[in-house]
């Protein structure tokens, strides 16, 4: 008896020991599927562009060398260039030594000289028959997102038949005679805080010329502080502007300038009074008019208007009106054809997004080109000889997953529809006159590029095959796509499950959702997956899941529109259906244990799906979440949750809901994020404290809207073993040496 109770203790330290080793197993075998796939996805295009002049195209693929750039056209495939010349001029113009197959750069802009590349800071152009580099310019500096463009302090504006310069002093249009260098003043009521915009448009006549006077509104600033500078000891401060829902934005009126009566005519404001946005004005070719957009502040208006080249009268063409919103960041498309005498306009007036035929002159529906239950979502070009239009849909092939794209033409009159790309896939093309590269492939099915004839689609010869040769002798599994019976008994949802290597069906596994939600568009990938961090996640002993739910894009404006005013939804009711109908064809997803975790507004339903369903949820990472959509920036949360602000704002906010929490949570956030305010997850964190919740917390010193990178990925990982597994995580530091 006193034998065995001195051995208890050595046979745990076994067993902890044995566990602990078994966890780092598990992780060496996720860094060995990424070592033995990595880059080693062949011969799949990328970066495809068509080469000017000829009917044929660019492309890199990867091959047993590295990154190869080839040219493809109607009689087969060859290099573009000698990679280990363009290596050796490189190395002799800027002292840099790099691979010939790993060039500095990952686009290749082809131009009748030769190619343009980005590299080092700056544009160079190579000439491949004279082996000849050069330096066009420097990259300057790339300008803040949130930073507005106040049109301020712009250079003299010509006329078209250049007698007339225009330009802006002390806020006010001046024009200048070129001929006899006389300045005349257009303006007299421009002033610091309501001024003329110096992006000046000159009619094709050179006798008119509109302005657009600017009421400043009051700018919002947050405040980061950069804790650990490269170039001090001491933190820094910064600002950027940022505006946020419910603030004051500028107000545009444009005003016509009649050059030869030295007159001012501002426009009506009626039709554009509550502003989101004023596009710029566009001139018809004639100089009968100019036109320009109105997004209304709250987007359920939103019009295309028509301004009198002599009487600045303006009248609507288009209007479109919603009583949930109008998605004008997504799916606004629109050209004027004959000098605005038919205008193409992409609208969802009839619960599909589809493209009309309008008439300029009486703004009436002249056609309706596309119809039924499906969606378009690109317009190629608009071909006014033929009357055709080439698009890309989705949806419209029954039995598919109803978001692969394909690209079809169709005359004007909505006649002639034809799929040019029929192959069950989802389709991406280059186009070049009148052939097409189209590479297609599905998440399940490995990429194929053909080269096809635009007038019917046919293939006139295949370029490359996809081999995946190595992902298979790795073990890698193809993710399953599958669907389900979303919360409405009728809608079908769709979404991927990623296995691991050594998925045994007749164990139980732990379910993690990659989730992001946003409306602006669909994120369940549907062409094929090279390598992922899902298939990494994975490789730990877990499925992992993604899914589109009720409230993203890309299929009906009434799937779309649950999103409006609810962003807590975030698509749950529709996911927990999709997982409990794939765990009950799958026994081997263990629905006890589901963890989530997604970026930016994927942290925001990440921490959500603990907050709003946490009988379902119970782990979560959460990474530079907008967890209260006041926080984040104006045009991504008005688009979705309404305007003016109302008590929506607060029912979806996990900072007001963090009394909810139940799950484990880790929130991960970089102190620098100017895409999503930092604050708003420090604000979050700190309604958890009050609510004397328990949670993790990792601050990333200098990154910005991320992940977190390597260590941010480690963390996530460790908190999913920790959490779903039960495995203690590796002693990291013990493991990693020192640098």
């Amino acid at each position: 008896m006193k034998r065995t109770f001195y051995l208890i203790p050595m046979m745990l330290a076994a067993l902890s020991a044995a566990r602990a080793q078994q966890v780092v197993d598990r992780y060496k075998k996720a860094d060995r599927l990424r070592d033995q796939v990595q880059d080693k996805a062949l011969y799949i295009p990328a970066s495809p562009s068509a080469i000017p002049g000829r009917q044929a195209f660019l492309y890199n693929v990867q091959t047993p060398k590295g990154t190869e750039w080839l040219v493809g056209d109607a009689q087969g495939r060859q290099p573009a260039f000698d990679p280990a010349r363009l290596a050796a001029v490189w190395q002799k113009t800027t002292g840099e030594k790099t691979d010939p197959y790993r060039l500095p750069f990952r686009v290749l802009t082809p131009v009748r000289e030769g190619f343009e590349f980005t590299a080092s800071g700056a544009v160079w152009q190579y000439a491949p028959e004279k082996d000849q580099l050069r330096k066009l310019r420097n990259i300057p500096e790339a300008r803040y997102w949130g930073d507005r463009d106040e049109e301020t302090g712009r250079r003299a504006v010509y006329s078209p038949d250049s007698s007339y310069s225009a330009f802006i002093r002390e806020y006010n249009v001046v024009i200048r005679s070129e001929k006899t260098k006389t300045e005349t003043p257009l303006s007299f009521d421009g002033s610091a805080g309501e001024y003329y915009s110096g992006d000046i448009r000159w009619s094709p006549d050179s006798r008119k010329l509109v302005s657009v006077k600017i009421r400043k509104n009051t700018p919002h600033q947050i405040y980061l502080i950069r804790s650990s500078p490269a170039d001090q000891l001491q933190p820094k401060l910064e600002t950027r502007n940022y505006l946020k829902p419910g603030d004051a934005l500028p107000v545009h009126q444009p005003v016509l300038f009649l050059v030869d009566d030295k007159r001012a005519i501002p426009l009506d404001m009626s039709l554009f009074r509550e502003q989101f946005s004023l596009s710029r004005p566009e001139w018809r070719k004639d100089g009968r008019a100019f036109t320009f957009e109105f997004n209304e502040r709250g987007h359920q208006t939103y019009r295309v208007l028509e301004a009198d080249g002599t009487t600045g009268r303006v009248r609507a063409i288009i209007e479109e009106k919603s009583p949930t919103f109008i998605d004008y960041s997504g799916k606004k498309y629109r050209e004027d054809l004959g000098d605005g005498a038919e205008i193409v306009w992409a609208s969802e007036r009839d619960g599909w997004n589809h493209l009309y035929l309008f008439d300029g002159k009486t703004g009436k529906i002249k056609k309706q080109i596309t119809r039924g239950e499906w969606v378009v979502r690109r317009v190629v070009n608009v071909d006014e000889k033929s009357r055709t239009v080439l698009f890309a849909a989705s949806g419209r092939n029954a039995g598919e997953d109803p978001y692969l794209l394909h690209y079809y033409r169709i005359k004007l009159d909505g006649t002639g529809l034809t799929d040019l790309t029929p192959e069950p896939a989802n389709h991406s093309i280059t186009l070049a006159d009148s052939i097409f590269l189209d590479t297609y492939s599905r998440a399940d099915m490995a990429p194929v590029t053909v080269l096809r004839r635009l007038s019917d689609g046919s293939v006139i010869r295949e370029l490359e095959r996809a081999d995946i040769s190595a992902y298979e002798k790795a073990g890698w599994k193809m993710p399953e796509v599958f669907s389900a019976t979303g919360r409405d008994g009728q809608t079908d949802i769709w979404g991927i499950i990623i296995r691991p290597t050594d998925f045994d069906p007749s164990k139980k596994y732990p379910v993690i959702e990659n989730i992001y939600a946003g409306p602006h568009s669909a994120f369940v990938p549907k062409s094929f997956l090279t390598f992922t961090a899902m298939h990494e996640l994975a490789e730990l002993g877990f499925i992992v899941v993604q899914i589109d739910g009720m409230g993203t894009s890309n299929r009906s404006k009434a799937f779309h529109d649950v999103c409006w005013k609810n962003l807590k939804d975030a698509g749950f009711p529709d996911r927990i259906k999709w997982m409990e109908a794939a765990a009950q064809k799958y026994p081997s997803m263990d629905l006890s244990r589901v963890g989530l975790y997604g970026t930016s507004a994927g942290g925001q339903s990440a921490a959500g799906g603990l907050l709003f369903h946490p009988d379902f949820y119970k782990v979560a990472v959460a990474s530079c979440g907008c967890h209260d959509n006041r926080m984040d920036k104006i045009w991504w949360n008005e688009q979705w949750m309404g305007y003016p602000i109302g008590p929506q704002y607060a029912e979806c906010s996990n900072v007001v809901n963090a009394g909810k929490l139940k799950g484990e949570l880790l929130l991960l956030v970089g102190e620098m994020d100017d895409n999503v305010d930092p604050s708003s997850t420090y604000q979050f964190a700190d309604a958890l404290i009050k609510a004397n919740k328990n949670f993790d917390l990792v601050v990333l010193p200098g990154v910005g809207h991320s992940s977190g990178g390597a260590f941010g990925e480690r963390k996530r990982r460790d908190f999913f073993v920790r959490h779903l597994l039960g495995f203690q995580p590796p002693a990291w530091n013990a493991l990693i040496p020192n640098p």
